[in-house]
């Protein structure tokens, strides 16, 4: 409507609600995007569209999200991890510029709408919900992972990858670190004898470990661990880039320069006592001994411990109620120049409905603003 006035829109919401899924990222803060403003490094974050999201971040990517919200007069702020945020730290702000741009622009936003049935006549799509019939030149599907909208493609033709989770925690029970809710370390993980890994902050909770570096874990894992049931080993290097050869090093110069201390006082390398406490119990390390006595053997479970930790994987928790799916219309099917249906002419999609998700920290929300410029460029191209 901004480059084509003349158009009439229609936005079909089947909720009470609009933007529902806005109000509640970032913990009701809204992760708006990332600041990672180059293309080619951006889709990295994709596990699936990687390839397909190149040349759309090269139309529109973080930098014209940016200015996108600037000039309807919303700042966004950077935190350290690069993730955005409107400096208001409040969903409500961006709700409202939506809103309010929608009201200017003279779109209709229909709520309670829930659609039944689309339709494709010669020349106009015909769209069937609870309440009333409407017919379109171009209809635009932004639904995400929403099954009944994928039933109605499969019936047009279309072919859905089945839906799997992708962002999910770990359930682990494990001794080491039962008392230890709410402590973080940088952390690689890896799931075992898999190609699997990833590195992020891993964050303990009363059920297992979530964070950054398991959230990522589990976007890229997200099909081949629901293949095996959420069951599966995790081995956990807690020193990160530092192998189990260089950890038996330090181990052994700590020896030498500790021998009076008791092993288990303090942690000597980056992350809390408590969880340095746990691991040295966890190798057979009573809670008093020094670094002189310690023997070969212990020193070896400790190195293990800290560089190829294995734990347990029962099953999977949600991450809050910010659920993304893999899974979606194949990107086969779809023209990503113009975000068109292939098999149907003036049919769009934006979003999640298609085979794209990415890990966490805004990089969700920026495929759905590309997807939705390149839609908007590709339907107002027609109409001029």
């Amino acid at each position: 409507m901004e480059k084509n006035p003349k158009l009439k829109v229609a936005i079909l919401e089947r909720g009470k609600t609009v933007l529902e899924k806005v109000r509640i990222s970032g913990g009701g803060r809204c992760n708006v995007t990332h600041a990672c403003f180059i293309p080619n490094d951006l889709v990295k974050f994709y596990p699936r569209g990687e390839k397909e999201l190149r040349g759309p971040f090269h139309q529109f990517c973080s930098g014209d999200t940016i200015e996108w919200f600037e000039k309807h007069g919303i700042e966004l702020k950077i935190e350290e991890d690069g993730r955005m945020f409107p400096v208001t730290d409040s969903s409500q702000t961006i709700i409202d510029c939506f809103l309010s741009a929608t009201q200017k622009l003279g779109i209709s936003v229909l709520t309670g709408q829930s659609v039944q049935s689309v339709f494709k006549a010669e020349d106009y799509w015909k769209v069937e919900t609870n309440h009333e019939t409407f017919a379109c030149q171009k209809l635009i599907m932004t639904t995400g992972s929403n099954p009944k909208m994928w039933d109605m493609l499969t019936e047009l033709g279309h072919s859905i990858v089945p839906p799997v989770p992708s962002l999910f925690t770990f359930n682990i029970k494990d001794a080491r670190i039962k008392d230890l809710m709410g402590l973080s370390a940088f952390a690689k993980v890896k799931v075992k004898n898999s190609k699997l890994e990833a590195s992020g902050p891993l964050l303990i909770t009363h059920w297992g470990m979530s964070g950054p570096g398991i959230l990522r874990l589990s976007a890229w894992g997200a099909r081949e661990l629901f293949d095996k049931n959420y069951q599966f080993m995790l081995q956990v290097n807690w020193l990160n880039e530092v192998d189990f050869d260089e950890a038996m090093e330090t181990l052994k110069e700590l020896k030498q320069e500790h021998a009076k201390k008791a092993v288990s006082k303090k942690s000597p390398f980056e992350f809390p006592n408590r969880l340095w406490e746990s691991l040295v119990l966890a190798s057979g390390i009573e809670s008093e001994q020094k670094w002189a006595d310690l023997s070969k053997k212990q020193l070896t479970d400790l190195a293990n411990q800290l560089t190829n930790g294995e734990f347990q994987v029962n099953g999977k928790s949600t991450f809050k109620e910010e659920f993304v799916t893999a899974g979606g219309i194949d990107l086969r099917e779809i023209n990503f120049k113009t975000m068109e249906s292939k098999l149907h002419p003036n049919l769009f999609f934006a979003g999640e409905i298609v085979n794209i998700d990415a890990i966490t920290g805004g990089f969700n929300f920026q495929n759905a603003w590309t997807s939705g410029f390149i839609v908007a460029e590709a339907v107002t191209e027609d109409f001029r």
